[in-house]
């Protein structure tokens, strides 16, 4: 584990929040709950059959102890939380009795826990497709105050790394959206600004990247990430952003040189933005297996409060990385 999550969990423990897992009686989030639990940087809750999830602790010799077990299908709270569901949705053809039926789906009832403050943030996506648990969150949380796009982003800590911050970067966008025009790609690296600052406390230099380097190659994915860029420089002029750049010349400093000179982010990128979904998430997924990187995420941006999803394959110190993330977002 590195110490960009070791940070965060310490920045977690100066204000604990209590983070939902959804996915309460999956053993990866059962695990996870009691790393988080076991190193006091969140309470936690489980959504779930409460017998179902002990008896897993049980056998995995998993000490959960401290952690509350919500069952959606007896709350107490289920009544209350379908009733403000309906609310939320009724002029989108929402019944009352649909309401109280998505209220069983744990992705819902977890997302409503946030909602009604019972919860600070969730984390889900284990053994749900991301769609399933983003859903639920632009339904019931929206999008924060002046924010135009919901992204998502990978942070990859890279061991024994001279780039970046100290190997940590973002990646964005690398889960969600499929094919950004130039102006929703400003938004996205805008977003990951503010998450780099908050999540990362170092100054963001922000890279957008293509297969060309300041009009090396002539094509509309070049084009797209130049307009990108020159918006994002319009909208934010506080905030050191460049582009188009490759990857070489965005993190090592001599190609960052020699391909853009005077660029004040070439070979110093730490925030990585990608033309479209394919590049960003091939590009993280890259980093992770090739460089044995720490990724977590993916890390949702734009909702109104925190909620996170996961890739399928994470392990259970990923999903505690991400409960600390979760945190740590939930604190701003």
């Amino acid at each position: 584990m590195g110490t960009f999550i070791e940070s965060l969990k310490a920045k977690a423990k100066s204000d604990i929040k209590t983070i939902v897992l959804a996915e309460g009686e999956e053993i990866r989030s059962i695990k996870a709950a009691g790393i988080a639990l076991k190193e006091g940087y969140a309470k936690i809750k489980l959504v779930g059959n409460p017998d179902k999830i002990n008896m897993i602790a049980k056998e995995e010799n998993i000490d959960i102890t401290g952690a509350e077990i919500v069952n959606p299908e007896t709350s107490d709270k289920s009544g209350a939380y379908a009733d403000a569901f309906y609310e939320l949705r009724k002029n989108k053809g929402m019944t009352p009795e649909q309401a109280v039926e998505t209220m069983k789906n744990p992705l819902y009832f977890g997302v409503m826990m946030v909602k009604m403050g019972d919860a600070d943030g969730m984390v889900a996506g284990a053994v749900n497709a991301s769609a399933n648990v983003i859903r639920p969150s632009l339904q019931i949380l929206k999008t924060a105050p002046g924010t135009k796009l919901v992204s998502a982003f990978f942070i990859l800590n890279v061991p024994n790394c001279e780039y970046g911050e100290n190997g940590t970067f973002i990646f964005a966008d690398s889960a969600l959206n499929q094919d950004p025009d130039a102006d929703q790609i400003s938004e996205i690296a805008i977003s990951s600004a503010a998450s780099f600052v908050h999540l990362v406390g170092a100054e963001p230099k922000i890279a957008m990247l293509s297969h060309s380097t300041y009009g090396s190659a002539k094509h509309a994915l070049v084009d797209k990430m130049r307009e990108a860029t020159k918006l994002a420089q319009e909208k934010r002029p506080d905030l050191q952003i460049d582009g188009e750049l490759q990857l070489d010349a965005a993190i090592v400093e001599s190609v960052g040189q020699q391909k853009a000179p005077g660029s004040k982010v070439a070979g110093k990128a730490n925030i990585l933005i990608f033309p479209n979904l394919d590049a960003g998430n091939i590009g993280y997924k890259l980093v992770q297996r090739l460089a044995k990187a720490d990724a977590y995420g993916p890390i949702l941006q734009g909702i109104a409060k925190p909620v996170n999803d996961l890739s399928r394959g994470c392990t259970a110190e990923d999903i505690a990385g991400v409960i600390a993330i979760t945190a740590v977002q939930a604190q701003d």
